[in-house]
């Protein structure tokens, strides 16, 4: 299929999920077309709540939906929901338990020509550190389905990334998502390669590109970013020896802190992390950022190059 954005394939999966049950509503901060909500107004105008420019209003009014049975399905931009609302997504969602999901779009330097204002790099950090909360962002549009559900299926708070630019898809088929796993997608002996989000595809690509030059990388989908799959990032370390995380958020507090913070506990292993090196960028294309603050294929390759050195 032609590649698609994880924001799209969001909100086709959400209109599918609409037609086969009608326990969820939605809520949208005046970017359903930047989030890809607009495909749910459409075929669900009653399920459709337009909250207007203000998130904070809108975590508010979901908490108090969510009290009553409805599951509200709260849409925004990253820094928005990350930063505006944290205190409503925190206090009034979060400390009572209440079952809201909150859908992010725009994240990291996949925001790409929005700019620094809207390159949201900091909401994993943010969310995996708020008590209650589930912290999921899927890798491949053919999941996004599967996400879907398993996120209206969870009962408590959850936050979910998409992504604002097509990607390649590198899983095959319906793929089933459960909350607190991750998946092995190539299999290797030499660096496990563990990516979240819009940097599946890169890992992926990275690791076809090592393999050429005889080196056996393995690539995990690590979509479950809180809780996260402890027991297979200790296989994967003691499997390989090696690991490199790969994301599209700061490097500190996000995918690779959290598979530091496993390995330091339970088996020290050689790691590199793949991540925006705390930094604000620019504005400009997804590929031509990855490549300027080291997020690319190649960056992938050569920690990976780096971290199998290490072990040595």
């Amino acid at each position: 299929m032609n590649d698609i954005s994880l924001r799209e394939a969001f909100g086709r999966a959400l209109v599918k999920a609409g037609e086969e049950r009608e326990d969820f509503v939605v809520f949208d901060a005046d970017v359903a077309g930047g989030t890809c909500t607009n495909f749910f107004r459409e075929a669900f105008p009653d399920r459709f709540f337009q909250c207007g420019i203000a998130e904070q209003n809108m975590f508010s009014l979901a908490a108090g939906f969510s009290t009553m049975g409805i599951t509200p399905v709260v849409t925004a931009y990253g820094v928005f929901a990350a930063m505006r609302a944290i205190e409503q997504a925190r206090n009034s969602i979060a400390y009572p338990n209440f079952n809201v999901k909150i859908v992010a779009s725009h994240l990291g330097l996949d925001t790409g020509p929005d700019g620094p204002t809207h390159q949201s790099m900091e909401d994993i950090a943010i969310y995996r550190s708020i008590a209650n909360f589930t912290v999921l962002a899927p890798g491949d549009p053919v999941e996004m389905p599967g996400a879907v559900s398993a996120m209206l299926n969870h009962k408590g708070p959850l936050y979910m990334r998409t992504g604002r630019s097509p990607v390649p898809s590198v899983l095959g088929g319906d793929e089933r998502f459960e909350i607190g796993k991750g998946k092995i997608v190539r299999a290797g002996t030499d660096v496990a390669i563990i990516a979240t989000g819009v940097m599946l595809h890169r890992a992926y690509g990275a690791a076809t590109i090592l393999g050429e030059e005889g080196i056996d990388a393995m690539v995990v989908n690590m979509s479950s970013i809180k809780p996260i799959d402890r027991a297979l990032i200790i296989e994967c370390a003691e499997k390989t020896g090696a690991v490199v995380t790969a994301e599209d958020h700061n490097r500190f507090g996000g995918l690779g802190s959290a598979v530091a913070e496993i390995l330091a506990e339970t088996l020290p292993t050689p790691m590199r992390m793949v991540a925006i090196d705390d930094t604000f960028a620019e504005s400009g294309e997804p590929a031509l950022l990855a490549e300027k603050y080291g997020i690319s294929i190649e960056d992938i390759r050569r920690m990976a190059k780096e971290v199998i050195d290490a072990k040595a």
